[in-house]
């Protein structure tokens, strides 16, 4: 199509002796209001000069804009100021050169973003967060919250709920500033806020010169240099059948292949968000040895000829943020990798990143949404290339698993079952924590051997075998082999094996509305089944009469329809109190109809 330039004549238009009436395309072209300026409320160029003093001068290194670099700039200001300003948004969306709209959506996504807006007051300087996981209800959270509420000075400190901070087994669990405060009283956080120590805890943990002296790093130095194949390890996982240890049990061989198969670049992603409730093993794993997981992780990227290894850990976790970091770093010193080679990036308080996809695109800078599929992440994933995406204890094994050889692992196990697990317990029992145990013991064997029985004047009613997500199980089915592949026919599975377990004095209806809540809060409200049908089903929780036939409707439309496993698993604790407890729940005044 021709173009005309400003003044120039139309074709076919009458010449006229009246200027004023002559038709020009500059005359029909109606002026920009805005030519030279961006729209929207002016940025204050001190406010853009104050963030490069944060981050940089983008002019100057481009990289600062990447798009994936968005959550990682909002933690440096959030940690800076204690908020996130809309004047400091604008900047950043200037800075990065987004729309104000994106940047406003992902801050106001993540629960670790404090948003306020021009007709808001900044929030005080202290922030306290009270769990309200499962684990820590049964240890009082609830009250503990109220009572810190009443007696904070609500200028000074904000006291608020906050979803499993990984920390179960010594709950209740508050967290002031980026301090987590174990078996909280109110005078124990009262304490911290007097001294001001909102500093993570310190953190005990194997330096690279320890490891290495126990022949840490020998695995990878052997891939590197030819003497392991791709194949030989892969045969060695298969024979060992280690299998995906976050929830969904998928073998890892399995998806090494996949993902091999694939044309590249290809990238790796280690998924450290456990925000499952209950869960803390992976936790506990990386504070002991993170050089063991590092190594384990490293040969995974190896395996599928990664460009890049990416670590996406929970933002709850600040003190391991200090461990990566300079365990890292000593690598790096070492010429063991590449720097930079290893990217650590911190999740914001959102549970629905532990689904692969909503990962991804939290590292890329996005609102972690589980993407829909096919095509999977193994076929399309970070930046849109294949990338294997593996969780921390996985890949811990995988050099105990070379060293000590497959038969080893593959020879533990119970009840016909082969492997090790970690079952992270809390709830009603002597000694909760991460006990490692033969894979397929049972719910009696793993309370009587590993946690000293249950808690004194406890009598075992019912268990999760898989945090909020796995579904309840009554103590008569407490002889089940816990393991992947075992549960589904009573309605449950493992996932994390994340095991709460619950006594003859706990209100089965406040645990139904504690998960159901946990769900509503932390939907990404993608999908409608999802979003609506977690708010409907804690509704009708919370009353004291259970329509039993709306809630399987319910449950079965939510499990159909949801996008990923958080809307299909959330109805799966209230399927099974339905099932197995309608006793138990009539004598806690709770009617079921139907």
């Amino acid at each position: 199509m021709a173009v005309r330039h400003a003044g120039q004549r139309i074709p076919g238009q009458v010449p006229t002796d009246n200027n004023e009436h002559a038709m020009t395309v500059e005359t029909l072209t109606p002026k920009r209001r805005f030519r030279g300026k961006l729209r929207g409320r002016d940025l204050p160029p001190v406010a853009l000069a104050a963030l490069r003093q944060l981050l940089g001068d983008e002019r100057e290194d481009g990289e600062r804009r990447r798009r994936d670099l968005l959550i990682e700039h909002l933690h440096t200001l959030q940690d800076a100021h204690g908020y996130l300003s809309l004047v400091t948004l604008r900047a950043l969306a200037a800075y990065m050169n987004l729309p104000m709209a994106a940047v406003y959506e992902t801050a106001t996504f993540y629960a670790h973003f404090d948003v306020v807006h021009d007709d808001q007051s900044p929030p005080p300087e202290v922030t306290v967060r009270v769990c309200d996981s499962l684990s820590c209800q049964l240890a009082g959270a609830e009250a503990l919250e109220a009572e810190l509420a009443a007696g904070a000075d609500p200028e000074a400190v904000k006291v608020v709920r906050g979803p499993c901070m990984g920390r179960c087994d010594t709950a209740p669990v508050v967290e002031v500033g980026h301090h987590h405060v174990l078996f909280a009283t109110r005078q124990g956080v009262e304490a911290v806020i007097d001294t001001g120590h909102y500093h993570p805890e310190a953190i005990l943990w194997q330096r690279l010169a320890d490891y290495r002296a126990e022949g840490g790093y020998a695995l990878l130095a052997d891939c590197h240099a030819g003497r392991v194949t791709v194949e030989a390890l892969m045969q060695v996982l298969e024979t060992a059948n280690l299998r995906g240890l976050g929830g969904a049990g998928f073998p890892t061989f399995k998806k090494w292949t996949f993902v091999r198969q694939e044309t590249g670049p290809r990238y790796c992603a280690i998924n450290a968000d456990e925000g499952e409730p209950g869960t803390f093993k992976d936790r506990v794993y990386l504070e002991r040895s993170p050089h063991r997981f590092l190594e384990g992780a490293l040969v995974s990227a190896w395996a599928v000829e990664a460009e890049a290894l990416y670590i996406y850990l929970r933002d709850e976790y600040p003190g391991l943020h200090r461990v990566l970091r300079e365990a890292v770093a000593e690598l790096e010193a070492a010429g063991l990798v590449t720097p930079g080679y290893i990217v650590l990036r911190r999740g914001a308080g959102a549970y629905i990143c532990g689904e692969e996809s909503a990962m991804i695109e939290s590292l890329e800078g996005k609102p972690g949404k589980p993407r829909h599929r096919p095509p999977f992440v193994a076929q399309k994933g970070l930046f849109d290339r294949p990338t294997l995406v593996n969780n921390v204890e996985t890949v811990y094994w995988i050099p105990l698993i070379w060293e000590k050889g497959a038969d080893w692992f593959a020879g533990q196990g119970r009840h016909g079952r082969v492997g090790l697990r970690s079952f992270s317990v809390s709830g009603r029992v002597k000694h909760p924590g991460v006990h490692l145990a033969p894979a397929g013991i049972t719910l009696e064997e793993l309370i009587e051997e590993y946690c000293g029985g249950m808690a004194e004047g406890h009598r075992l009613a019912a268990y999760l075998p898989g945090g909020a997500s796995g579904g309840i199980l009554p103590a008569s089915k407490a002889n089940v082999p816990l393991d992947f592949d075992t549960l589904q026919a009573h309605g449950c599975f493992i996932g994390s094996a994340a095991v709460i377990v619950l006594s003859d004095r706990d209100d089965l209806r406040g645990v139904a509305t504690n998960l159901l809540a946990f769900f509503a809060d932390e939907s990404c409200g993608q999908c409608t089944p999802c979003r609506v049908g977690t708010e409907k089903m804690l509704t009708l929780l919370e009353s004291d009469e259970w329509d039993a036939a709306t809630l399987t409707r319910l449950s079965q439309v939510m499990m159909d329809a949801s996008i990923c496993g958080l809307g299909q698993a959330a109805p799966n604790p209230v399927l099974g109190m339905l099932k197995d407890f309608r006793g138990e729940l009539a004598a806690q005044n709770v009617i079921i109809k139907g």
